[in-house]
């Protein structure tokens, strides 16, 4: 009767609410009652279950002997409104517990009372951190774009979900990547040399002599490191996905957002170059001090031509790449401080799909409200990352998800809906492309007819009263 201590912790309430109701269930006097000429087996009234829960509670560790009746039948009217306990009507939330004669049962509607267990999930590891991340933004660069699928622009082999971690979370204060043990592969040479460029006048550290032309000079010798590189540094394998961007150009945020994301596929190195690079040339282009750098051409043109095929070209040689290059690249030197940012929308995506990953969910035993507990929901994860080559060719793995729901035909039409609606509710972007209206839904899960009553003539068997019906007379 006593039970067992439960101590202080999380979820403490919850714990105290099972084994009270443990308890009750499998102590509480049940034996026949009598009530209007009938009987009713395994019932008690309500001054029996009150005084059988009062001294339970008194004796209880985790109650005490303070606990008052009143408090008591406080409980008991919770027990009834929760549905573990009904009267013999089989009534129970909107009646009332009264502590009289009227009899109640265990609820038997509904079956035993489930408790409620505490689930833990299992801790996520970093590469499934790194899947999770390469996966949704690949699918959160997919709705920009406004594509149905990357099949063509970005080959899944070449996105690196570790690449993305680092350039989200190692970042200094100016938002510039931050390399693992501040290892930088540029020469100190050509640092030298963009410092004194982007600090013009007051960044010439070095004890070089300052004659005519000497910026001219310093960023020829820029230009050259750059142009030695082996591939652009937008890389020959996102070539396709930069080209897409250019036509998003006229909208300013959608190409700032799109370009967020696509930057973030860049190993760290490459990122860190490319943010140099382009913070530098808009401090060129944008310093009044800065002598003029070119006789017949404007700073801010000279820039874009030296450093675009730099920073945008295709293995294959194009008429139209040095026009396509130009383009991007003096989009991306304007808007070099946001480009950079991670995309509030995608990290908090991200988040908040981890954090329900790692919380502790709350489930009654035998119910299946949670699909994400589920074998099917651990059975579909597993299928999704044994396929992660075809991942952001086609589906995201919450695609993966929704579509398994819906061809999992051993799943009653009850349940598939229900779990529908948690998925509409926990991911509404997917959900709203997988069915963008009522039809597409109604083809999946087509609505049940309604019954239709019969009418009601079928149960008139009353003939219609006839005024001039002649009636019969006793009259002799």
């Amino acid at each position: 009767m006593e039970g067992r201590v439960i101590g202080p912790g999380p979820y403490r309430a919850t714990k105290l609410w099972n084994e009270t109701i443990q308890l009750f269930r499998g102590g509480m006097p049940l034996r026949r009652h009598w009530m209007h000429l009938r009987y009713y087996d395994c019932t008690f009234s309500g001054s029996e279950a009150v005084d059988y829960l009062h001294q339970l509670l008194r004796h209880n560790c985790n109650f005490g002997p303070e606990v008052t009746r009143n408090q008591t039948l406080q409980l008991l009217r919770k027990f009834l409104k929760a549905h573990v306990i009904e009267d013999i009507k089989g009534r129970h939330g909107t009646e009332d517990f009264e502590d009289n004669c009227h009899l109640y049962r265990h609820s038997v509607a509904i079956g035993d009372v489930h408790e409620c267990k505490l689930i833990r999930r299992k801790d996520i590891t970093p590469k499934e951190v790194d899947h999770i991340w390469k996966s949704m933004t690949a699918a959160h660069l997919q709705q920009v774009l406004g594509l149905t699928t990357l099949d063509g622009i970005l080959n899944p082999a070449h996105v690196k979900g570790k690449y993305i971690v680092h350039n989200v979370f190692n970042i200094n204060k100016s938002g510039i990547v931050v390399l693992e043990n501040n290892d930088d592969d540029m020469p100190y040479w050509v640092i030298s040399a963009m410092k004194c460029l982007a600090k013009w006048p007051n960044g010439n550290d070095t004890k070089q002599p300052v004659y005519p032309g000497f910026e001219r000079d310093v960023l020829k010798t820029v230009a050259d490191y750059y142009q030695r590189l082996k591939e652009p540094l937008l890389t020959f394998h996102l070539y396709e996905v930069f080209v897409n961007i250019l036509s998003l150009l006229q909208e300013q945020d959608l190409a700032t957002e799109a370009l967020q994301v696509s930057t973030l596929l860049l190993s760290p190195p490459n990122r860190r170059h490319l943010q140099l690079l382009l913070r530098l040339m808009a401090r060129v282009s944008q310093n009044p001090h800065l002598p003029p750098l070119n006789d017949t051409i404007a700073t801010r043109t000279l820039v874009v031509q030296m450093f675009s095929q730099c920073v945008l070209g295709s293995p294959d040689e194009m008429d139209l790449d040095e026009l396509l290059a130009s383009k991007l690249v003096t989009f991306m030197m304007e808007h070099h401080h946001t480009i950079f940012q991670v995309p509030d929308k995608l990290r908090c995506q991200v988040e908040e799909h981890l954090s329900h990953l790692r919380r502790v969910q709350i489930k009654y035993a035998g119910s299946d409200t949670d699909f994400s507990t589920s074998p099917a929901f651990h059975k579909q994860i597993r299928r999704v990352v044994s396929e992660e080559p075809k991942v952001i060719g086609t589906q995201t793995p919450l695609q993966e998800l929704l579509e398994g729901l819906i061809s999992d035909k051993e799943l009653p039409a009850k349940d598939k809906k229900k779990r529908l609606k948690q998925f509409q509710k926990s991911y509404p972007e997917i959900y709203r492309n997988r069915f963008p209206s009522e039809e597409s839904r109604a083809a999946v899960m087509p609505e049940k007819n309604p019954r239709l009553k019969p009418h009601l003539l079928f149960f008139n068997l009353k003939k219609p009263s006839n005024p001039f019906q002649r009636s019969w007379s006793f009259r002799a």
